[in-house]
C-alpha cells in the first residue's frame, strides 16, 4: 500500500477528503498538522458537545492507496483542482506490510476493574490475581471496559450489596426450579432481576450474571448490540435475554443505563416505571457538571446521588 500526505488548511479538509474517497482511497484519515507544538489545537473534548471549530487550522490527511500509481494519479488530480488551492502534497510513500490484526491488538490490554475483577481480550491471558473475568474483544458496540462509565459502572456491580426480592434469597440447595418458577416465588440472587438498558456489547449485562444474577434482561435500539450482547454472553458462559427495548417487560430490583445525558434525561420516566420498590437504579454516561441537570430531571421519581466519579465522569444511583 502506499500512502498520499496532504497540508490541507481547515477550509478545505471537507473537499479534499471527499476528492479522495472518490478516488477510491482505501482509507482517509485527518490530524492535527500542528500536534505537538505550541499552535497544537484541543478540538474534540468533552463527549455531547459540538467542536468550537470544523477542523484545524491546518491538517494533514493521510490517504491510502492500493498501488503507487493510484496514489500518483490522485494527487495530480488534486492538484489541478480549484479546491486544492491552499494545500500541498507532502509526500507519497510505501506503508510497509504488517500484521494489523497483531498491531490493533497490542492495543488492548487487560482491564482492572477491582483487583479480582478484570476485562480481558481472547489474546491475553488473565492476570494471576483475577478472580473474576469478563472476555470481551473489541467490536462494534459500545462498551470495552476501557471507558471511564463503564468501569465505574461494573465497578458498582461487583460490589453492590446482594439484593432480593423478599427475604427469600435462592431456593433450597438442589431444587430446580425453572426461570419462571423463580419469579413467581420471588426467588433471586445477585443483584436481583437486572435490565441493562442500552446494552451496546452486552457487559453491563454480563457482569451482572457473573456476580450471580439470574435473571437478566439486555436491551437496545440497535440490532447490530443486541447480536454483540448475545454472542459475548455465549462467550463467557452466561446466560441472558437480549433484544430491542420492548423485551424489558415488568419490574426490576437493577435497572442499569450507561448511555449519555441528553438520553438519560429523555428515558426519566421509562427506567424509572422498571425499577422495583426497594430496587436501585445506576446511571452513567454523565460529565460532572451535568449531576443537576439529571437530579432534576429525576427528582418526580427518584433522588438521584452521585456514587462515583472517574476523569469527569459520574455515576449515579438512587433507591426506591
Amino acid at each position: 500500500m502506499f500512502e498520499l500526505i496532504l497540508l490541507v488548511p481547515e477550509s478545505g479538509v471537507e473537499g479534499v477528503s471527499d476528492a479522495l474517497d472518490a478516488l477510491d482511497a482505501l482509507s482517509v484519515s485527518v490530524e492535527d498538522a500542528d500536534a505537538q507544538t505550541d499552535y497544537e489545537q484541543a478540538l474534540f473534548g468533552e463527549p455531547d458537545m459540538p467542536p468550537p471549530k470544523a477542523g484545524w487550522n491546518r491538517s494533514r490527511v493521510l490517504s491510502l492507496f492500493a498501488t503507487e500509481s493510484l496514489a500518483v494519479d490522485a494527487a495530480q488530480l488534486l492538484k489541478a483542482q480549484d479546491f486544492f488551492a491552499g494545500c500541498a502534497v507532502v509526500a507519497i510513500q510505501n506503508v510497509p506490510e504488517q500484521d494489523w490484526v497483531r498491531l490493533t491488538q497490542s492495543q488492548f490490554a487487560p482491564v482492572e476493574i477491582t483487583p479480582e475483577f478484570w476485562i480481558v481480550p481472547t489474546w491475553h491471558e488473565p492476570p494471576a490475581q483475577a478472580v473474576q473475568v469478563i472476555r470481551l474483544d473489541p467490536g462494534l458496540a459500545f462498551g470495552t471496559g476501557t471507558h471511564p462509565t463503564t468501569r465505574m459502572c461494573l465497578k458498582w456491580i461487583s460490589q453492590a450489596p446482594t439484593l432480593v426480592a423478599s427475604r427469600t434469597a435462592l431456593p433450597p440447595e438442589g431444587a430446580n426450579f425453572s426461570l419462571e418458577a423463580r419469579r413467581s416465588k420471588n426467588f433471586y440472587s445477585g443483584l436481583g432481576r437486572v435490565l441493562d438498558y442500552g446494552c451496546g456489547s452486552g457487559i453491563l449485562a454480563i457482569g451482572a450474571a457473573k456476580f450471580g444474577s439470574l435473571d437478566i434482561d439486555a436491551v437496545d435500539i440497535d440490532e447490530a448490540a443486541v447480536q454483540s450482547t448475545r454472542a459475548n454472553a455465549n462467550a463467557n458462559g452466561v446466560q441472558l435475554n437480549a433484544g430491542l427495548p420492548d423485551k424489558a417487560v415488568g419490574r426490576y430490583q437493577t435497572v442499569l443505563a450507561n448511555i449519555l445525558a441528553t438520553p438519560l434525561k429523555v428515558l426519566a420516566p421509562l427506567l424509572c416505571s422498571h425499577v422495583a420498590s426497594g430496587g436501585q437504579l445506576v446511571l452513567a454516561g454523565i460529565l460532572a457538571r451535568q449531576a443537576d441537570e439529571l437530579k432534576a430531571a429525576y427528582a418526580p421519581w427518584c433522588e438521584l446521588h452521585v456514587a462515583d466519579s472517574d476523569d469527569g465522569w459520574i455515576l449515579m444511583t438512587a433507591r426506591f
